[in-house]
C-alpha cells in the first residue's frame, strides 16, 4: 500500500509476545471458512475478519495463505449493492463496509471489490441532515437535549439511522487510505463532511464518546474506543486545537486503561501522534496473565498492529 500523507517515525517493534502469542493465536483462530469470529471458534463475521486481515501483512510465515483464505471469505460475503453484512448470508449491509473495504485492499486484490464497497460507502447516508428530521427537531425542541449540528453527517451502524463517531472514522479512514482511482465520484465531499461531523462531536475540552458530546448541558463523558479512531481519522490535522486537546485527554487517561484492546489501540494512536507513552509489551502481558483475554479477537488484532508498528493503512511501516 502506498504511504499517505505524513509518515509518522516508526514504532519499534517488540516482536517476542507477538511471535510467541499473538501471531500463533490470529492464525489458530481462523475458521475452515476462512474468517475469524469474535471469538475464537464463534461464527465467523466481517468486523473480526477484516481487523485480523489488516493485522497479518507483512508479519511472515504461513500469513499469505491465511490471508487469501480470509480475503476470499470476505469477497464472498459481500452484497450484490457492493455493502457487507455484519455476518455471511444477511441480507443488509451495514458500517462494516469501510474495514472490510480496506482489508480487501491491504491483501493486495479485489480491488473491483473495494470499489464497489467504497461506491456504497460514498452513496449511503445517515437518517439526520434530512427534511424530515430537521422539521421533527424543530417541533419536538430536540436542540434542546442534544447539542450538534444535524446538517454535518458521517456514517451510522446501519443505514438510516444516526451518525456515530466509530463507524464515522472508519468510513474516513477507508477513504483516506484506499487510492483515489478506486473511488466513486462523490467521495471527497462525503469524507469531507464526515470529518466535520467529527469534529462537531468532540467532546468539550477534548476526546470522543459514541456521538453525544453535550446532552441537557450536561458534557459527555471521553471514552479510549471512540476518541482513538476519530484521531486515527483525523490525523492530517494533527495541529488543529481539537487534536491537540483530546491527545492530552488520551494520555492522561492511558494510565488507567485496563481493557488490552483499547490499551492497545490507545498506544498506538500516541506513538503515530508522537506522544510518549510506556513500553507496550509489559502492560499486555500483565493483562494476558490475570485475565487471559486472548479469546477476543479484534483485541488480539489490534494488539498485533500495535506491537509490530506494522499498518500500512495508517501509514505505517517498518
Amino acid at each position: 500500500m502506498p504511504e499517505i500523507g505524513r509518515s509518522p517515525d516508526i514504532i519499534t517493534g517488540d516482536t517476542r509476545l507477538l511471535e510467541r502469542i499473538y501471531l500463533p493465536f490470529l492464525l489458530e483462530a481462523q475458521n475452515p471458512d476462512g474468517g475469524w469470529g469474535y471469538r475464537r471458534g464463534g461464527q465467523s463475521a466481517v468486523e473480526p475478519t477484516s481487523g485480523v486481515l489488516l493485522a497479518l501483512p507483512g508479519l511472515g510465515g504461513s500469513v499469505p495463505e491465511v490471508m487469501r483464505a480470509g480475503a476470499r471469505w470476505l469477497t464472498e460475503c459481500q452484497l450484490p449493492d457492493g455493502s457487507w453484512p455484519p455476518f455471511a448470508g444477511q441480507p443488509r449491509g451495514c458500517w462494516a463496509t469501510a474495514p472490510a473495504s480496506l482489508a480487501l485492499y491491504a491483501c493486495g486484490d479485489s480491488h473491483d471489490h473495494v470499489a464497489r464497497g467504497l461506491q456504497w460507502l460514498s452513496k449511503t447516508w445517515p437518517a439526520e441532515g434530512t427534511f424530515w428530521r430537521r422539521i421533527t427537531a424543530k417541533l419536538f425542541h430536540h436542540e434542546s437535549a442534544v447539542r450538534q449540528d444535524p446538517s454535518l453527517r458521517g456514517w451510522s451502524w446501519t443505514p438510516g439511522s444516526a451518525s456515530w463517531v466509530e463507524p464515522t472514522a472508519w468510513g474516513i479512514i477507508a477513504l483516506r487510505s484506499i487510492p483515489k482511482d478506486l473511488h466513486p465520484r462523490e467521495a471527497g465531499r462525503r469524507r469531507r463532511l464526515a470529518e466535520l461531523m467529527l469534529y462537531d462531536r468532540m467532546c468539550p475540552g477534548g476526546g470522543w464518546n459514541s456521538g453525544n458530546p453535550l446532552v441537557y448541558g450536561a458534557a459527555g463523558v471521553p471514552r479510549i474506543g471512540p476518541t482513538v479512531w476519530a484521531l486515527l481519522a483525523l490525523r492530517y490535522y494533527r495541529d488543529r486545537l481539537e487534536n491537540r486537546q483530546s491527545l492530552d485527554w488520551l494520555e492522561q487517561a492511558y494510565p488507567q486503561i485496563q481493557g488490552p484492546g483499547s490499551l492497545a489501540l490507545a498506544h498506538l494512536c500516541l506513538k503515530i501522534h508522537d506522544r510518549s507513552v510506556p513500553a507496550l509489551e509489559p502492560s499486555l502481558a500483565a493483562l494476558n496473565s490475570n485475565n487471559q483475554f486472548l479469546g477476543h479477537t479484534l483485541a488480539a488484532a489490534w494488539a498485533a498492529i500495535s506491537l509490530s508498528g506494522r499498518a500500512a493503512w495508517l501509514g505505517l511501516e517498518t
